[in-house]
This record gives C-alpha cells, sequence and structure tokens, in this order.
C-alpha cells in the first residue's frame, strides 16, 4: 500500500468534523455535501473487497428515492448481490475513521478479511442522474486508484443494471453480456419471444404510462425503446427536462401518498406505473370510471407473477418447490389470497432486500417483493438447467411449451436484484399472455385497509422484535397492550419495529374498516409513545 498516496488524497477528501455514518441496506446515505470522504473510502473498500473475493465489484453512487439533495452509495458483491454482511461493518468503520487512523483501519481490514493487497482489483461504476453524483463518482476513483485497482466507469445506469453487469463479469458472460446493449438485448428479446406466444396479441392494448420520477430510468428506457416491438407503446412522463428527481412523482410517492404523480395526466381506466429514482422499484395504479385511485403495490406483483409462474410450474409436470417471500407489511389480504386460494407457501422474514432475498434462494422457484414495489424472482440453478434442458428435449407439445414460457422469464426476470424495467416488462407480457385488464388484475382481491405511523422516541434500541418483526420484545408490556388493541377490531392485525436510520418506531396496522385501521394505528401509536420513551406531544389521532 502507498501510504503518502492514500495521505495525499485523503487530504484531499477530509472527513467532516463531527460526522458519523452507519452502512444500512441501502449503503449509506446522506446530504450530498457530507459524502466526498465516503464515497472516496468505499472506492479503497470496493479495491479491497475486489482483492479479498478476486472478483469484479460493483460501487453505486445513488440515493434511490431520496430527494436531489442527497446523495450515497453502496457496493455489489460479485454475483450482483448486496455487500456481505461483515463487510457492512468494515465499511462503517472505515467512513468514521480519523484520517490519520486510515491507514491502520485498512491494515486491520486486510488481516481480518484475509486480503492480499497485491492481488488485483476491478471494480465497475454507476451513478444516477443527481446534480452531486458525477462529482463523487470521480472521488471513488481517486480512492480504487490509490489501491492500484482497475475500474470501468458506466456512467448514467439505473441500479440494477449495474449489479446485472457486475454478475456478467463475473460469471464469464454466462449470465450475459456486461454492456448495456448487452442488457437491452438479453430482455427485448425474452419478451418479444413470450409476447410472441400470446393468443390475443392483436387485439390487446399495450399502451402504458411510465412516470420514471425524474431519474435515470427515463433515460435508459428510451435508449431501450428502439429494441421493443412495434406494438408496444409505452409513454414516458418525468423524464428529468423539466422537474426535479422524485419530487411529487415515483413509486414512493405514488405509494405514501395513494396518488397518482404530478405531470402525468390519467384518463380513466388507463394502465400507468412509477419507477423510483434509480428504478429498482415499480408500482402500478390506475384511475377508474368514478374517478377513485387504485394502487397496485409489490403485493400485488407478486401475486399475479405467482399465478402465472404456478400454471407453468403445473404444466411442466416437474417437482419444483415454489415459494413467496415477504415482510410483515405485506398486506394480510394478499397473504390469505397467495396461501389459500392459490395453495402456494409464504414465509415472511424481516424487513430489508437482503433478508427476502436470502430467504427466497431457498426454493427453486422463490418470488419476493417488498410492498414498496421493490422485488424479483430468483430461480435455482437446478430447475433452471431443468427448464432449458426441456425446451430442447421435451416431446410433449404443452409441456414444451410452458418450459419455453419458463425460460423467457427467467432471461426476463433480473435476478440480481429488483429491476423496475425488467419487472415492468414481466408484468406487462403477463398481462398480454392472460388476457388480462389492469381493473382484473386489480380485482384478484381486496386490500385491508391500513395505516402506517411513525413515532419519535429517545432512542430506537428500546425496541427490540421477534418472529420477523411481527411481535415486540421490549419494552415490558408494550406487545401484551398490541394484543388486547388489536382484539377490539375485526380482521386486524399491528406490529411495531425500530426505523433502521432515525430514532422512530414504524407502527403498521389493518382492520376491516378504514375507520378502524386509523384508530387501531392511533391507539398502538400512543402505546409505543408512553412504554417507549416517545418525545415531544403525545401523538393525536
Amino acid at each position: 500500500m502507498d501510504s503518502e498516496a492514500l495521505r495525499k488524497f485523503s487530504a484531499l477528501h477530509p472527513r467532516p468534523a463531527g460526522l458519523t455514518l452507519h452502512y444500512g441496506t441501502a449503503g449509506f446515505r446522506s446530504a450530498a455535501q457530507q459524502l466526498d470522504h465516503v464515497v472516496f473510502r468505499m472506492g479503497l473498500l470496493a479495491a479491497l473487497r475486489s482483492k479479498a473475493v478476486t472478483a469484479t465489484i460493483g460501487i453505486m453512487v445513488t440515493a434511490s428515492h431520496n430527494p436531489e439533495e442527497d446523495n450515497g452509495v453502496k457496493l455489489v458483491d460479485p454475483l450482483g448481490e448486496m455487500l456481505h454482511p461483515s463487510w457492512e461493518e468494515y465499511a462503517t468503520q472505515l467512513a468514521n475513521a480519523e484520517e490519520q487512523e486510515l491507514q491502520k483501519v485498512i491494515t486491520e481490514i486486510c488481516q481480518k478479511a484475509a486480503v492480499n493487497l497485491h492481488n488485483d482489483a476491478s471494480v465497475f461504476i454507476g451513478r444516477d442522474t443527481r446534480p452531486s453524483s458525477k462529482k463523487l463518482s470521480q472521488s471513488v476513483i481517486d480512492g480504487i486508484q490509490v489501491l492500484g485497482g482497475q475500474y470501468h466507469d458506466y456512467g448514467l445506469v439505473t441500479t440494477p443494471q449495474l449489479h446485472y453487469m457486475v454478475c456478467c463479469q463475473n460469471t464469464q458472460g454466462q449470465y450475459g453480456k456486461a454492456t448495456l446493449e448487452g442488457y437491452y438485448e438479453k430482455l427485448s428479446k425474452a419478451f418479444m419471444e413470450l409476447i410472441k406466444q400470446s393468443h390475443c396479441s392483436g387485439e390487446f392494448q399495450r399502451h402504458l404510462k411510465i412516470d420514471c420520477a425524474n431519474g435515470v430510468g427515463a433515460l435508459k428506457l428510451s435508449e431501450m425503446k428502439p429494441y421493443f416491438p412495434q406494438e408496444v407503446l409505452i409513454r414516458i412522463y418525468n423524464d428529468g427536462t423539466k422537474e426535479k428527481l422524485n419530487h411529487l412523482c415515483g413509486a414512493d410517492f405514488v405509494k405514501v401518498h395513494q396518488k397518482p404523480p404530478g405531470g402525468l395526466d390519467m384518463k380513466p381506466n388507463e394502465r400507468c406505473c412509477s419507477f423510483d429514482g434509480d428504478a429498482d422499484r415499480i408500482v402500478y395504479y390506475y384511475e377508474d370510471t368514478a374517478g377513485h385511485f387504485h394502487l397496485i403495490d409489490g403485493d400485488k406483483i407478486a401475486t399475479l407473477i405467482s399465478i402465472f409462474l404456478k400454471e407453468l410450474l403445473a404444466k411442466v409436470k416437474q417437482n419444483f418447490k415454489m415459494a413467496v417471500v415477504q415482510t410483515a407489511y405485506a398486506n394480510g389480504n394478499s397473504t390469505r389470497y397467495l396461501q389459500e386460494t392459490l395453495k402456494v407457501p409464504v414465509h415472511c422474514v424481516k424487513t430489508g432486500v437482503k433478508h427476502l432475498h436470502h430467504k427466497a434462494q431457498e426454493f427453486d422457484v422463490g418470488v419476493y417483493f417488498e410492498a414498496n414495489g421493490h422485488g424479483t424472482v430468483l430461480f435455482s440453478k437446478a430447475a433452471e438447467t431443468k427448464i432449458r434442458q426441456l425446451v430442447k428435449e421435451e416431446k410433449d407439445n404443452e409441456k414444451r411449451e410452458a418450459a419455453k414460457m419458463l425460460e423467457n422469464m427467467i432471461d426476463l426476470i433480473n435476478q440480481t436484484v429488483g429491476d423496475a424495467v425488467s419487472d415492468m416488462l414481466v408484468i406487462e407480457a403477463i398481462l398480454a399472455l392472460k388476457g388480462l385488464s389492469v381493473q382484473q388484475w386489480d380485482a384478484l382481491y381486496t386490500d385491508l385497509p391500513n395505516r402506517l405511523l411513525k413515532v419519535q422516541v429517545a432512542d430506537r434500541r428500546v425496541i427490540d422484535t421477534t418472529d420477523a418483526e411481527r411481535r415486540a420484545l421490549t419494552p415490558p408490556g408494550l406487545q401484551e397492550k398490541i394484543d388486547a388493541l388489536v382484539k377490539k377490531y375485526k380482521l386486524s392485525r399491528a406490529f411495531v419495529r425500530p426505523s433502521g436510520t432515525e430514532d422512530v418506531v414504524r407502527i403498521y396496522a389493518e382492520a376491516d374498516t378504514q375507520e378502524n385501521a386509523d384508530a387501531l394505528a392511533h391507539e398502538v401509536s400512543l402505546a409505543v409513545f408512553h412504554l417507549a420513551g416517545g418525545k415531544g406531544a403525545p401523538p393525536q389521532p
């Protein structure tokens, strides 16, 4: 390690006094002007991680659905998955180290993680469209170069595209070509092959309005347009030319506020969807003829995909194990529909994509979506091999056709991470193949009315949970109080969990009516306020 170069470059990216940041599920996120030292140091860490695993690592500069003034950075592991948990700790240590301690911390990481500094390092870099992203990605490059690493800067890409490219690179092209053209070609080819198998392709209207949150999704979707067949008519709104990133638009805005984004004119019964700022989340919605807004969130997306995959799996007659993975935030009626009507096993895990992804890997076909619209489908190696074999060798027409559809689904889905572009194409293909309108999809089940609240507390760590965050272990008496409150309402449930990023406790409640869901959420928030050290005035109804 060149101590002189480290000292010189570190001085160019000084750490503001008294600032402490933590690497969480979304990496680091903060106001952009606080991040220069962090991204420089994550350049160092990416080079170390690459040397440790002798593979290419990704680093993405983005703050996803946060306001435009914020930014963030996260690392991508060799198969396009999120950074290994043990390295999240190293990231936090390195980001918060005093300048003069930097070399010592790097040496400690090398010892703990058995990093050979003489190994080569290779890092892929991507960034979103925030005004601060270009300069920050230059700081990443400084960090990589201090440790003698090679890098490839892809410039403006969606987060899922970077995950995809890292995976392609480390599978020696087995997953695809590590270029944007490779990504567009693979997805569009699989999509067109699927649509070809649709019997109603003639009359099925494929008009889709897409709110791109004034983010990078708009640029990449425009680049991809020439790859689509004529009959796919997508219209892009909030393309970043007029308004600010994520301002009154995007998947997060639509989901939280339960209303359409600004900048998109909705006509009755038109199919619309929203990406988030870095295009790794998607939600659908429409307005009915009475002017009511209908949101189709991640739970309903998972349900649609599960129906389609279950039918195909039944046709290929293999003993594949399929399951859906949800978090406690999944609407109770979605869980009921999947388990009781579809007869698909459902597993609940802690909030956070890494927990969902990890659980989904246990099955031949694992479908996971968070209610916020982040999700994908994972196919086991064995299932994928068998499906591709059936396409080539199966004599029975129906079986072979079903296997062919599954093969195209495998190629259309970005298995590395939730991907708004890929998920949108999967949904559009399924709606076309099943001849479903957006209203028919929405009518599969009715969401139970629910309410999300948050309560500010002095220290979020006083709340400890179990059973995939559905029950509170501490403080004493809180869970008993919640149980008693839940008993007052029909079809109700409620849970509380500490935020991963700030001193607030998040509350979720659902019941048979919106009035009851609101009342339950409020009563639970009062219990949290009094038993878990609430700050300020008690919550008002």
